[in-house]
């Protein structure tokens, strides 16, 4: 089974930069100066900031569904990131050296399975979890911080 990941837009996000700390503040995020590299993952890009870059540290929902899964966390989002497009059974390096959690979801966003991986191992646990009995996506998770990282169907 091949399988695409999927990256946040960038336009819902851009509007965060133009805003004062106070403001941002108000919308429950912060402003961040990258100091390390790894270790800000940007969703928009599906790569980590470099040092020097601004990022926005922000609550995101990524799981809308109406159901006792629906989730939100904190993400990162790179300033004046571009929206990646990886190519089908690509795996975007940034997941490569974390501990991932794999969640399998229905169509009624119900749990259906899950499992915690190596990044350098990813992919059999990708089509193993694409093949659960109802699984219609998946959403991969940074295991240790617990945040959402992509969203990952099925082609």
């Amino acid at each position: 089974m091949t399988f695409q990941f999927q990256a946040l837009p960038a336009a819902p996000f851009a509007p965060l930069f133009a805003l004062f700390d106070d403001e941002l503040a108000a919308r429950g995020g912060v402003r961040c100066l990258v100091d390390k590299s790894p270790g800000f993952p940007c969703r928009i890009s599906l790569r980590d900031a470099e040092p020097g870059e601004r990022v926005v540290l922000v609550n995101y929902e990524h799981h809308a569904a109406r159901s006792p899964f629906r989730s939100t966390h904190a993400i990162y989002v790179r300033e004046n990131a571009v929206q990646a497009h990886p190519e089908p059974g690509e795996v975007p390096e940034m997941l490569r050296s974390r501990l991932l959690s794999v969640r399998a979801f229905d169509v009624a966003g119900m749990m259906v399975d899950a499992d915690v991986v190596e990044g350098r191992a990813l992919e059999p646990v990708l089509v193993r979890l694409l093949g659960a009995k109802g699984a219609r996506y998946l959403h991969v998770h940074f295991a240790r911080p617990g945040c959402y990282a992509a969203r990952v169907d099925p082609l």
